[in-house]
C-alpha cells in the first residue's frame, strides 16, 4: 500500500497515562541508546485516565503506618481475590514513587504547617495516607512527567495515532511490532519494535453512565486478547459512587472525588436520609466503593431516588469555606452544571469506572507472549474484586516503573527481534478498510448507544443469570452487526471509522466481562449476584481466566487464590465484610 509507512524503534509503548509515562521515563533513562516511541490516541500529557484523578494517590508516608496496613487494606477491600505478590509490590514500591515523582519530575503535593506531606483519608483505609495536590492530583502529576519527557532525546512522541492490533511472530509467541494509525491523516504505520508495553486503560465507556475519558474504549485489552494473552477477572467492573449526573451534557458520569466522602460529606436519598446507615452502619458514608455504589443503586430501584434518578451528595454542613478551600476542583465542577457544592446537595449515581480485570502478568508486567509488556489498569491482578480509591495511580506509577526497568532488560538480552509478517499486516489492513467499501451498512455510533444500554441493564451493578446470559446473545448480535458498518468519506479524521474501532474493541472485551459474569455464582467484590447474593469462600476464592485461542474459541478456567502472604480469613473485619454482602 501506497501509504504504509515503516517505522523501526527499540521499544513501543502504547498509552500516556502514570504508567505509559513512567514506563518512557524508567526506560529512557535506564538506556539513553535505545529508541523510544510513546504512542497516545489522543494528546500526550492532555489525554487519558490518570490527568483525570482527582483524590490522589495511597502511600505509606506516616510513621503511625505501615506497609502492612496498606497491604492488608486492599487485600480485604479486594475481597480477598488478589494477586497477592502484585499488591505486596505495589504497597512496597509506592513510597519509592512519591520520592521520585517530587524530586526528579517535579511534582509537588500538597503540606502540613511543619513541611511534610499531607495524607488525607479515603474510604476503606486503616490509615488517612492519600497524598494530593489539591483536588485535581492528576493534572499536577501527569503535567510534570509529560515536560520532564521532553528532556529525553531518544523518546519520540506521537500524538493521535492509535494501535490497530499488536504484530506477532509466525509462531504468535513472540512480538514482532504494531500496526498504527494515524487518525489525523489516515495513514498506516508499521512499527516494527523488540517490546512492546501496553498501558492504555480500560473499557467502562462501555456503560451508559461512565467517568472515563471519552477517547478511552479498551484498546490494549481487545488488542491483547486478539493476540492470546491470559485475562483474569473480568467480571471485575468498579462503579464509583459519585458520578455527577448533569441531564444531556457530557459532564454526565465525570467524578466527585472520593474526598468528599472522606472529610464527612453525606450521601442522601430523596427522602432526606443517610441511606448508609443501612448497608455499612459502621463506616457509613467512608465504606468501599463496590458497597456505596450498590447502595445507591439499590435505593434507586427502591423508589427513592432522585429526578435525575440518582441520590445526592452534601458537603454544605463542611462549612462554604471549607468546601471552596479544600474541594475548588469539585465546586467548579459542579458550578458547570449549575449547581453550588459549597452550600447544596449535588445529584449523583453510580458511573462505571475502573476495570479490576485484565492481562494476567507478573510483578515486571511481563504477560505470557514474549516482548509483551501491561501496566496500569489494562492489567489485573493487584485490585482484586474492587480496588480502593487512590490506589489506581499509585498501580500505574508503580507497574508503570517496572515495566520500563524489565522491558530495558528484556530488549538488552534479545539476541534476535521477531520479523513482522507482510501479509499479517495486509490482512489486517484489509479488514479495518473493508467498511469504506460496504454500502447502506450499519452505523457505529447506534451500535455503541445500544451496547451501553445492554452493559448497564443487564451486566451492572446488580447482575442475574437471565440477564446475563441475554446479555452475551445480544452482544453475539453486535458483532455480526459491526461487521456490517458503512463508513463513507476520507480516512482522515473521519469519525464514523474510529467510532467503528472503537466499538468493536469494546464488544470484544464485554463478551469477556459478561461470560466471567455469569461464571462466578456467589457475590464479591464489585460482582454482585441478586441469585446467589452471598460470597462464597468455599468454593469461589478464586479467580477466572479467559484466553482466546487461534481458532478463535474462549478458553476459560478457574484457579484458587495464591494467599503468599496472608490469608485472608485472618484479616480484621473481612469475614464480616463477605458475609454482609
Amino acid at each position: 500500500m501506497n501509504d504504509l509507512e515503516h517505522v523501526k524503534a527499540d521499544i513501543l509503548i502504547l498509552g500516556s497515562g502514570g504508567a505509559g509515562l513512567f514506563a518512557a521515563h524508567h526506560a529512557a533513562d535506564k538506556d539513553p541508546n535505545l529508541k523510544i516511541i510513546v504512542a497516545a490516541k489522543g494528546l500526550i500529557g492532555k489525554s487519558g485516565c490518570t490527568r483525570m484523578v482527582q483524590g490522589g494517590y495511597n502511600v505509606v508516608l506516616h510513621p503511625d503506618d505501615s506497609i502492612e496496613k496498606h497491604f492488608k487494606d486492599t487485600i480485604k477491600g479486594g475481597g480477598g481475590i488478589n494477586n497477592q505478590e502484585l499488591a505486596w509490590t505495589m504497597v512496597n514500591d509506592a513510597p519509592k514513587r512519591i520520592r521520585e515523582l517530587e524530586t526528579k519530575m517535579g511534582v509537588f503535593f500538597d503540606r502540613n504547617k511543619d513541611g511534610t506531606i499531607h495524607q488525607k483519608p479515603f474510604a476503606g483505609q486503616s490509615f488517612d495516607r492519600t497524598v494530593h495536590r489539591g483536588d485535581l492530583t492528576g493534572i499536577e502529576i501527569i503535567s510534570r512527567m509529560r515536560d520532564q519527557l521532553y528532556a529525553k532525546p531518544n523518546v519520540i512522541t506521537w500524538d493521535e495515532v492509535r494501535a490497530i492490533d499488536l504484530l506477532l511472530d509466525n509462531d504468535r509467541q513472540c512480538v514482532a511490532g504494531c500496526l498504527m494509525l494515524n487518525m489525523r491523516t489516515g495513514d498506516f504505520i508499521v512499527v516494527h519494535c523488540k517490546a512492546v508495553i501496553v498501558g492504555t486503560g480500560g473499557a467502562a465507556t462501555m456503560y451508559k453512565i461512565a467517568t472515563p475519558s471519552l477517547e478511552k474504549a479498551g484498546d490494549g485489552m481487545a488488542m491483547c486478547y486478539r493476540a492470546g494473552t491470559e485475562f483474569l477477572d473480568m467480571e471485575m467492573m468498579q462503579f464509583h459512587p459519585t458520578g455527577l449526573l448533569a441531564e444531556n451534557s457530557r459532564l454526565n458520569g465525570g467524578v466527585l472525588e472520593e474526598g468528599l466522602r472522606g472529610a464527612g460529606g453525606y450521601l442522601v436519598n430523596s427522602l432526606g436520609e443517610r441511606f448508609m446507615k443501612n448497608y455499612d452502619s459502621e463506616r457509613m458514608e467512608r465504606s468501599t466503593r463496590d458497597r456505596v455504589s450498590r447502595a445507591a443503586y439499590m435505593e434507586i430501584m427502591a423508589g427513592r431516588g432522585t429526578a435525575l434518578g440518582g441520590v445526592y451528595i452534601d458537603v454544605s454542613h463542611l462549612g462554604k469555606e471549607n468546601v471552596l478551600k479544600m474541594f475548588p476542583g469539585m465546586v467548579e465542577r459542579c458550578r458547570d452544571v449549575g449547581k453550588d457544592l459549597s452550600i447544596e446537595p449535588v445529584e449523583i449515581s453510580p458511573a462505571a469506572h475502573f476495570q479490576m480485570g485484565g492481562v494476567r502478568v507478573s510483578k515486571d508486567c511481563e504477560s505470557n507472549i514474549d516482548g509483551l509488556f501491561v501496566a496500569g489498569e489494562d492489567a489485573a491482578g493487584v485490585h482484586g474484586a474492587n480496588r480502593l480509591g487512590g490506589n489506581g495511580v499509585c498501580d500505574s506509577t508503580v507497574f508503570g516503573a517496572r515495566a520500563g526497568d524489565a522491558v530495558v532488560s528484556y530488549v538488552s538480552n534479545l539476541n534476535t527481534a521477531a520479523k513482522v509478517s507482510d501479509s499479517q499486516v495486509h490482512a489486517i489492513i484489509e479488514e479495518i478498510v473493508e467498511p469504506f467499501r460496504c454500502e447502506g451498512g450499519e452505523n457505529p455510533f447506534y451500535i455503541r448507544n445500544e451496547l451501553k444500554n445492554l452493559m448497564w441493564e443487564k451486566v451492572g451493578l446488580v447482575r442475574n443469570a437471565k440477564d446475563l446470559e441475554s446479555s452475551l446473545d445480544q452482544l453475539a448480535i453486535l458483532e455480526e452487526r459491526i461487521k456490517r458498518v458503512s463508513v463513507k468519506g476520507s480516512r482522515r479524521y473521519n469519525l464514523t471509522w474510529q467510532e467503528l474501532l472503537n466499538v468493536r474493541n469494546l464488544v470484544s472485551v464485554a463478551k469477556m466481562v459478561s461470560t466471567s459474569a455469569l461464571m462466578r455464582t456467589e457475590s464479591r467484590g464489585s460482582h454482585y449476584r441478586e441469585d446467589y447474593p452471598e460470597s462464597n469462600d468455599q468454593d469461589w476464592l478464586c479467580n477466572i481466566f479467559v484466553t482466546k485461542k487461534e481458532n478463535g474459541d474462549d478458553e476459560y478456567s478457574v484457579e484458587n487464590v495464591k494467599q503468599t502472604h496472608i490469608n485472608v480469613a485472618n484479616i480484621e473485619g473481612y469475614k464480616t465484610l463477605v458475609a454482609s454482602k
